[in-house]
């Protein structure tokens, strides 16, 4: 999956796929996660965010399944 820079204290990139529904979130610790079943608004909305990680803290994280890749 391609995943776009961003600039964040905690997030390195982020990249999704609408077919699937994916959320891909890489980690500046190296750390990469999936996550399931995201609505195409929930990722425009993690994009258009000031804060990336606020926005998956309080919309995704314990919301979504998520498998560590």
């Amino acid at each position: 999956m391609n995943r776009q820079p961003v600039t964040s204290s905690n997030i390195a990139s982020i990249g999704y796929d609408a077919n699937s529904q994916t959320l891909e979130i890489e980690f500046l610790n190296g750390g990469i996660y999936q996550y399931f079943d995201i609505p195409q608004h929930i990722y425009d909305g993690l994009m258009s965010a000031d804060s990336h990680g606020q926005y998956l803290a309080q919309n995704v994280k314990g919301a979504y399944r998520y498998s560590k890749i």
